[in-house]
């Protein structure tokens, strides 16, 4: 038998919340495996899927609202609305529609947007990703999480590895891949919503790979020069950043080079790798530009 305790109050849909206090893993961990088997608890766990404004983590949160409605099912969008494209808004709340369900918006109780996670750690990038995914989404998940949560990320069928990986360095949470059960590639999420009737964001339609931050710092020096000529301002507020910072996102030839000095004509923006910035974020492998 599970006892389903009641959800921290939330203060204006931000992560400034005072969770209850729980008892020990040792002790409300009674029968739990990662494995599909049943998951038996003294308190009976959310069911979280974490939305990214992108489309697959959307028919994730779809498919989620068909099988879990019964329980205590949460949409969580993590706050970086702020450098992100304003269409976004309007993907989300096209997506509350289509999905029948709220997305709650949570934000980190220590930094208000990337550029804030930038000067207060004196950290742009590095091999193992970006400081400000860390900070606005992972640590919001972190700090809001219980032990018995289910969670769910938008990662689809044609994504094994990065599945495999998340799992095996997130060994404290139990996980859903109910886009992969259901066989779901990324083309398929993307048929899925436009089926639904809803325009894809912005960045989609404009060639994009990914639905980040307008200027990731993970992209490469084709996304950049791209930036450069789509969004000029956000490509010279991330120069001005570099140059205050004195560091830079981009080396060639095993130097460091800002992006004011960055060739117009460098990098291939087609052939460059995905940006991830989720549950995993890392630099994508690259050759040294």
């Amino acid at each position: 038998m599970s006892y389903r305790r009641e959800p921290p109050k939330t203060m204006n849909n931000t992560a400034t919340i005072e969770q209850p206090s729980a008892p020990p893993v040792s002790s409300m961990r009674l029968l739990a495996s990662t494995s599909g088997t049943p998951q038996t608890f003294l308190f009976e766990g959310r069911v979280l899927v974490w939305f990214s404004c992108g489309a697959a983590s959307a028919c994730a949160a779809k498919l989620a609202v068909e099988k879990h409605k019964d329980k205590t099912l949460e949409i969580i969008y993590c706050d970086t609305l702020k450098y992100e494209h304003p269409d976004n808004v309007r993907f989300l709340k096209d997506v509350e529609q289509w999905i029948q369900w709220p997305v709650k918006i949570m934000r980190s109780k220590e930094y208000d947007d990337i550029f804030d996670v930038f000067d207060k750690t004196g950290w742009l990038v590095g091999p193992m990703g970006a400081r400000c995914t860390t900070e606005l989404k992972k640590n919001v998940r972190k700090e809001y999480q219980w032990p018995e949560d289910l969670h769910i990320f938008g990662l689809t069928a044609d994504e094994p590895t990065r599945i495999a990986e998340l799992q095996e360095e997130n060994h404290e949470i139990f996980l859903e891949w109910n886009l992969r059960d259901a066989g779901m590639k990324k083309r398929d999420c993307l048929q899925m919503v436009a089926n639904a009737g809803i325009k894809l964001p912005a960045m989609y339609r404009m060639g994009y790979k990914n639905n980040n931050c307008i200027g990731c710092v993970k992209g490469g020096m084709g996304y950049w020069n791209k930036i450069r000529r789509d969004f000029p301002e956000a490509f010279a507020r991330m120069a001005a950043q570099e140059r205050k910072m004195g560091v830079t996102i981009h080396r060639q030839n095993d130097m460091p080079i800002y992006l004011d000095e960055l060739n117009p004509k460098a990098g291939r923006f087609k052939e460059e790798p995905d940006i991830e910035c989720g549950p995993q974020c890392r630099m994508p492998l690259r050759a040294n530009e």
